[in-house]
């Protein structure tokens, strides 16, 4: 399931990859490939997706961010897994992401190897929040969000 939520006018589709798709907001400027889970443990309670980012006029690339199912518990761990790799997150809410730049290129190194991922944490109920998504697709979103933001900072360079 892909996850469409802007109106059309805000962004703009670089492409439907499976399971994932990639997105350009000019106004920003930002790139992004975003999927929503495929399956959640317990019924989600709001919408949940995982995102992989760049950001030209930061300098800011493949920035994994997180929005999770469920309300988790203030005090409990977000880990993401895929590839037989575990990764703790850092997390504000229903919200995560990586701890630092060398794990978001540790994770999406993963994205890329792996066929699912998943992420896990404790709710606020203390039930687990499982949100499993599919990466088919991952790297193709992956790469044509990094390929229009960086054709993106080239235009920035030459103004």
């Amino acid at each position: 399931m892909v996850m469409i939520s802007a109106p059309v006018s805000a962004k703009e589709r670089l492409g439907v990859y499976q399971s994932w798709a990639a997105f350009h907001e000019p106004q920003t400027p930002r790139c992004y490939a975003i999927a929503a889970p495929e399956e959640s443990l317990r019924t989600p309670t709001q919408p949940a997706f995982l995102s992989v980012g760049f950001w030209p006029k930061r300098n800011v690339r493949q920035q994994l961010y997180v929005r999770l199912s469920r309300n988790r518990a203030s005090n409990g761990d977000v880990t993401l897994s895929a590839g037989g790799r575990r990764f703790r997150l850092q997390a504000v809410g229903n919200i995560a992401w990586a701890v630092d730049r060398r794990m978001d290129l540790a994770i999406v190194s993963a994205i890329r190897a792996a066929k699912s991922l998943s992420i896990e944490a404790i709710g606020e109920n203390g039930k687990s929040i499982v949100d499993i998504y599919s990466l088919r697709g991952a790297p193709s979103a992956i790469d044509a969000a990094a390929l229009r933001c960086a054709q993106i900072k080239i235009k920035l360079k030459s103004n």
